[in-house]
């Protein structure tokens, strides 16, 4: 294992219009992994143009300047391959696996879309994907019980106006509003060479991905006058306890606690992590142990406890149990508290255990290339340096009992966000 607990090669270049290459050779099968962080996500999204980066998730795969409109998606399953694209309040990402002797589709395929996109955008194909982006929102928000916890809690949690406060679904009105140039506008600000990595794991020679990356990518613009983010790093300390109440088509009481603490990346992020995995991770969680199996107040399968790993403000950590049937919401949430309220006494066992659970997740994740290759483009992105990948997992290793009881204590009742979804016959 290489010093920085990444045991596989890394090797980076930057091209002369700002594209970081990121490199890391495994021969172990013939296939390779692409992925393209842009450093653009909810967060970046001004007034008035939420939901854009989104948006162009789907945008991008309806063709480009010399790619048609689902060709993208052709070619590289066509050749085998597997692709998909994410986006977060932090970022936008688009990868693909492909056999390694389509890695050269795959570059020019992601090359022309980051160059080519706006001279193939049209209003038909704009308007076809804001009806799908519509439709995703009523399908994972709307019309499913507790959907739409994410985009209450977000409001709830930071400000208005600070970059966290809206969903990467962003507002429909946002979107119907906007005409093209303004998309166009948009795809032309941020997604660029300058302000991209470019990761490729696997059966590959860097120099050969590195020359690749010239002939594809060399001739793209940069742009100079990218617009930073709003600054989310200090927002306002809420002035007490802050509740929302929903009543609606839910089977059961759920309740969600929510507190902002510190940004993914940091130390004491690294603590709340290893605390969240002692609270809500499997059967031997706190949660599951006092709430589903001892007090039996929750159901089973629906107590969790997780950070949000979000790495330019203070990420929120998130507990939620749904009740289990003739409970009630306020007999629930006395439990969730009490278990959070004595979390003073966690043992190195319960310490221990956490730490193996992230070890495996750890190594869970980074066990395929297309693993790997969204490790390195989130440091490369987000901490300026791939091989800082390594220090994830010896940093939550290092987390000790008095860090955890630290972060315990910080998870004050006056800084908490309490979300309750109550089912209407309960109100009747």
């Amino acid at each position: 294992m290489s010093p920085t607990g990444y045991p596989w090669p890394i090797e980076t270049a930057r091209l002369d219009n700002g594209l970081r290459v990121v490199v890391s050779e495994d021969r172990t099968a013939p296939v390779a992994a692409v992925n393209i962080w842009y450093d653009v996500g909810s967060r970046h999204e001004p007034d008035g143009q939420t939901g854009f980066a989104h948006l162009f998730e789907h945008l991008m795969f309806e063709g480009s300047e010399h790619v048609a409109k689902t060709e993208h998606m052709r070619f590289i399953q066509g050749a085998g391959g597997s692709l998909n694209a994410t986006t977060n309040p932090d970022r936008t990402n688009y990868f693909e696996t492909v056999p390694s002797e389509h890695l050269e589709l795959a570059l020019w395929l992601e090359a022309d879309r980051m160059g080519g996109l706006v001279p193939a955008l049209t209003q038909e194909t704009l308007d076809n994907q804001r009806e799908v982006v519509k439709n995703e929102r009523r399908q994972r928000y709307d019309n499913v019980p507790y959907g739409d916890a994410w985009l209450r809690l977000l409001p709830l949690l930071y400000p208005p106006g600070h970059p966290y406060h809206h969903a990467t679904i962003g507002s429909m009105d946002d979107l119907n509003a906007a005409d093209l140039p303004t998309f166009a506008a948009f795809h032309t600000r941020y997604y660029a060479p300058n302000n991209a990595v470019l990761s490729v794991v696997g059966d590959v020679v860097a120099a050969d991905v590195f020359a690749l990356a010239e002939k594809y990518f060399g001739g793209l613009p940069s742009r100079p006058d990218i617009p930073p983010a709003p600054d989310g790093t200090r927002p306002a300390p809420p002035t007490g306890p802050v509740r929302e109440d929903v009543v609606g088509e839910v089977p059961a009481p759920r309740l969600y606690l929510a507190q902002r603490t510190h940004p993914f990346g940091t130390p004491e992020y690294d603590a709340v992590t290893v605390l969240a995995t002692i609270l809500g991770n499997g059967r031997g969680s706190r949660l599951y142990q006092r709430l589903a199996d001892g007090a039996r107040l929750a159901q089973p399968d629906f107590v969790s406890a997780y950070g949000v790993d979000l790495a330019h403000a203070p990420a929120p950590l998130i507990v939620s149990a749904t009740a289990r049937d003739g409970v009630s919401a306020a007999d629930l949430e006395v439990g969730l508290v009490e278990v959070l309220d004595g979390l003073g006494d966690v043992g190195p066992e319960e310490i221990d255990r956490a730490k193996a659970l992230l070890a495996t997740a750890w190594w869970r994740q980074v066990s395929t290339v297309a693993g790997r290759a969204d490790v390195l483009s989130r440091y490369a992105t987000q901490f300026g340096d791939p091989a800082r990948a390594g220090d994830r997992l010896p940093a939550w290793q290092a987390v000790t009992p008095e860090a955890v009881a630290r972060a315990a204590a910080e998870l004050s009742p006056e800084a908490r966000v309490t979300l309750t979804y109550l089912p209407e016959e309960k109100n009747a």
